[in-house]
C-alpha cells in the first residue's frame, strides 16, 4: 500500500513554463483537478510531500492550500531530503511513490516503489520509471497518478464517497 506521494512541482504540477511579468513577478498554471486529487488523497489518511529543486512564494501558497505539511523548496539533493522524511515519518520506500519529470528526480524513482512521468517528460527520464502517464505535466497528471494510486491501494470508494453524499 502506498502510504506517501511525493511530489515534483515544475514539469508535473504545473506545465514546466516558469512565467515572469515586467515587474519580475513569478506566475505559475496549477490544474485544479490534480488539486481534488491530492487533497483527497490526505483526507483519506495519506501523505504528501513537495519535493522541488527551485523556489517560489506561489509554491508555498498552493501547498497550504491543498494542505501539504511537507513542503521541500529549494533542494539540490532530492533523494537525501525523501530519505529523511520516509524515515521520520516511520515509512518504507515501497510505501512510497513519486513523480517526476527529469533527472534531478532520478534518485527519487530508484529510491520509491512506484514511480511516475508525466506524458511530457524528457525522453531519457521515461525509461526510468514504472509508469509513464498519459497526461502532460500540469495537465492533470497528478490526478491520473492518484486515481491510479487509490485503484491500488483498494480506496476507490473511500474516494468516492469524500465527495458523493447519497
Amino acid at each position: 500500500m502506498i502510504k506517501l506521494l511525493v511530489l515534483d512541482v515544475d514539469g508535473c504540477l504545473t506545465d514546466g513554463k516558469i512565467i515572469y511579468d515586467g515587474n519580475g513577478v513569478e506566475s505559475k498554471n496549477f490544474n485544479v483537478k490534480d488539486g481534488l486529487g491530492i487533497t483527497s488523497w490526505i483526507k483519506l489518511g495519506n501523505e504528501v510531500a513537495i519535493i522541488t529543486g527551485r523556489e517560489s512564494n506561489i509554491v508555498s501558497k498552493r501547498a497550504q492550500e491543498l494542505g501539504i505539511i511537507h513542503l521541500f523548496q529549494g533542494v539540490k539533493n532530492k533523494l537525501e531530503v525523501l530519505q529523511k522524511l520516509a524515515e521520520s515519518l516511520d515509512v518504507k520506500p515501497y510505501e512510497i511513490a513519486a513523480i517526476g519529470d527529469d533527472f534531478n528526480d532520478y534518485g527519487m524513482f530508484r529510491y520509491v516503489g512506484r514511480s511516475f512521468t508525466p506524458n511530457d517528460a524528457t525522453e531519457d527520464i521515461k525509461s526510468f520509471v514504472d509508469v509513464v502517464l498519459h497526461r502532460k505535466g500540469g495537465d492533470g497528471a497528478v490526478r491520473e497518478m492518484i486515481d491510479m494510486l487509490i485503484e491500488q491501494n483498494d480506496q476507490k470508494e473511500q474516494f468516492c464517497n469524500l465527495w458523493i453524499k447519497e
